[in-house]
């Protein structure tokens, strides 16, 4: 599901860069080059969050059947690449952005359903009328808050959201910023439906990385705004 959701990703940007002008080449491998960053942010973050397991079994750390594809761990390693290589390539930063987000979010729909069918990312167990019965990673049948699909349909809200807002953009990149404010939004409220919720201390690890990126992308956001209307007064 991760793989059919990075094609489909992946031709959504083509879309959107012929639609735009740009060199569909250059922006497919660009696009390749950081979701493979991507995954291995991922993944490192996962081990970073586990430490205490992997720690005692380091060959573990490159099992791939184990997964540990978290989101937050792969935007850093991709972001800090990013500015370098799109420039040495002439892609605009900002509308690559923008199309990344769009991919991003096709691609986090179907990354969810896999996390659904497979029990990963589960949601905790529920007496609520709104529960259904589903395993977690380890095959445990429960009445359980259906986590997985409710991150789809954040990722599907955000995703038309961000197709609406296309043509009124104020300026390019902004559907990234929105993008990365609105997930972790989201992800700030279902982070308690979860199963497993990492922790340091009393302060779990995805909440905090949360609100960090929705103060982020406010100030990036404002900042933006100020730059841009300071040189309209020029």
């Amino acid at each position: 599901m991760i793989y059919l959701g990075a094609v489909l990703g992946c031709l959504a940007e083509n879309y959107g860069a012929n639609q735009l002008g740009l060199n569909s080449v250059h922006v497919l491998f660009a696009t390749l080059l950081f979701f493979t960053l991507a995954l291995v942010g991922a993944r490192l973050f996962f081990v970073a969050t586990h430490w205490p397991v992997y720690r005692r079994n380091p060959r573990r750390i490159l099992d791939r059947k184990e997964g540990g594809m978290a989101l937050y761990g792969g935007l850093p390693l991709s972001l800090l690449l990013s500015w370098l290589l799109l420039r040495t390539m002439g892609i605009p930063i900002g509308l690559f952005a923008d199309l990344t987000a769009i991919g991003i979010l096709v691609g986090m729909i179907f990354g969810r359903l896999g996390c659904f069918l497979h029990g990963c990312c589960c949601g905790r167990e529920t007496t609520s009328r709104f529960g259904i019965y589903l395993p977690n990673q380890q095959g445990v049948w429960r009445r359980r808050i259906p986590t997985q699909i409710l991150e789809t349909c954040l990722a599907a809200g955000l995703l038309i959201g961000a197709l609406a807002l296309w043509k009124y953009r104020p300026f390019s990149g902004f559907l990234f910023i929105y993008s990365v404010a609105g997930y972790a939004a989201g992800r700030y409220l279902l982070e308690p439906t979860r199963e497993h919720q990492e922790r340091i201390g009393k302060i779990r690890i995805h909440r905090a990385i949360s609100v960090l990126l929705i103060a982020l992308s406010i100030m990036v956001f404002v900042i933006e705004l100020a730059v841009r209307s300071s040189l309209i007064r020029v």
